[in-house]
C-alpha cells in the first residue's frame, strides 16, 4: 500500500499558525491608521501561568480519560494525517473484477496463486476464506465483524481529539476564572491588575487555539481517512462475497461502482471506457 504526503494538512497548519503570528504582530497606528509589523508583540501572548493551566490541564485530563495504549498511538495518528496510506476504491474494483473473471473461468481455487501477490490484509484474508471454501454465511459474518471492529477502533481513536477539543477551552475558562479571582482579590493593587487580566484572557486564547487549530482538525482528518479506508473495505467485502456466489463479473463491476461517489464513478468509466461499452 503506497503512502503519499498530505500537503494540504501541512500547508493548512503552516498557514494557520503563520496567519495567527501575523495577526498578533501587526500594530495599527492610531494617528494615521497605518499598520506596522512588530514581532516584539509576540511577548504579549506568552504567559507561563496560562501555559501550565491550559496545556497542563488538557494533557492531564486526556491522560486520566484514556488508557496509555490509546495515547501511545498519537505518533501513528500523525503519520496517518501527514503521510497516509493511499486507498483508491477504483483499484480494488478492477482487481475484484479480474478475480471474478478468473474464478468464473477456472474455479475459486485458481485464485490461490494470486494470494501471495496481495499486500492488502483485508483483501487477502477475505479471498483466503473463499479459496478455503468457508461457508458463505460465515464469510459474511467474519467480514462484517472485521469492519465493525475497524469502525469502533477508529471511533475510539478519534475520540481522543474530540475530548481534547472539549477540554482545552474548558481549561481556558478555568484560567480566566483564576485570573479574575486574583484580579478581584488584589484590586487595590494596581500593579497586579495587568498580569492577572493577562492570565484571564490568554488562557482563553490558548484554549481556543488548541481546540480549533489542533484537536478538531486532527479529529476531522482522521475521520476523512477512516471514510476512505472503510469504503474500500465495503467494496472488498461486497466483491468477495459476490465472487464466492459465482456472480457475473460485469454485474459485480456495476454493483461495486454504485458504491462510489458520482465523480469517482465518472473517473472509473473514463479510465475503463472500453470495458463499459
Amino acid at each position: 500500500m503506497n503512502r503519499k504526503t498530505d500537503l494540504m494538512s501541512i500547508l493548512g497548519w503552516v498557514l494557520g499558525f503563520g496567519l495567527m503570528f501575523i495577526g498578533c504582530t501587526l500594530t495599527r497606528s492610531i494617528a494615521d491608521g497605518s499598520y506596522t509589523f512588530n514581532p516584539g508583540n509576540m511577548i504579549n501572548f506568552f504567559d507561563p501561568t496560562s501555559l501550565f493551566i491550559v496545556f497542563g490541564g488538557t494533557i492531564t485530563a486526556l491522560m486520566i480519560s484514556n488508557p496509555g495504549s490509546a495515547l501511545a498511538k498519537i505518533p501513528k495518528h500523525m503519520q496517518v494525517i501527514l503521510s497516509p496510506k493511499h486507498f483508491e476504491p477504483t483499484v480494488y474494483i478492477t482487481q475484484l473484477v479480474e478475480y471474478a473473471k478468473k474464478a468464473r473461468t477456472n474455479g475459486l481455487l485458481a485464485l490461490e496463486e494470486d494470494l501471495e501477490q496481495i499486500d492488502e490484509g483485508f483483501l487477502k484474508s477475505s479471498l483466503l476464506m473463499v479459496v478455503d471454501s468457508v461457508d458463505p454465511e460465515k464469510v459474511k459474518q467474519q467480514l462484517e465483524a472485521w469492519m465493525d471492529h475497524l469502525d469502533e477502533r477508529h471511533a475510539q481513536e478519534r475520540g481522543i481529539y474530540a475530548m481534547g477539543a472539549a477540554f482545552a477551552p474548558a481549561f481556558g475558562m478555568i484560567g480566566t476564572l483564576i485570573g479574575l479571582i486574583n484580579l478581584l482579590k488584589d484590586l487595590q493593587d494596581s500593579a497586579s491588575i495587568g498580569p492577572n487580566m493577562a492570565v484571564a484572557l490568554i488562557t482563553t486564547f490558548y484554549g481556543t487555539i488548541l481546540a480549533n487549530l489542533i484537536f478538531t482538525p486532527i479529529g476531522n482528518k482522521l475521520n476523512a481517512r477512516h471514510e476512505e479506508e472503510y469504503l474500500c473495505d465495503v467494496i472488498i467485502s461486497e466483491g468477495v462475497q459476490a465472487i464466492q456466489a459465482g456472480e457475473n463479473p460485469k454485474f459485480i463491476q456495476e454493483r461495486l461502482m454504485n458504491l462510489l461517489p458520482q465523480y469517482k464513478q465518472k473517473l472509473y468509466k473514463d479510465i475503463n471506457g472500453e470495458e463499459q461499452r
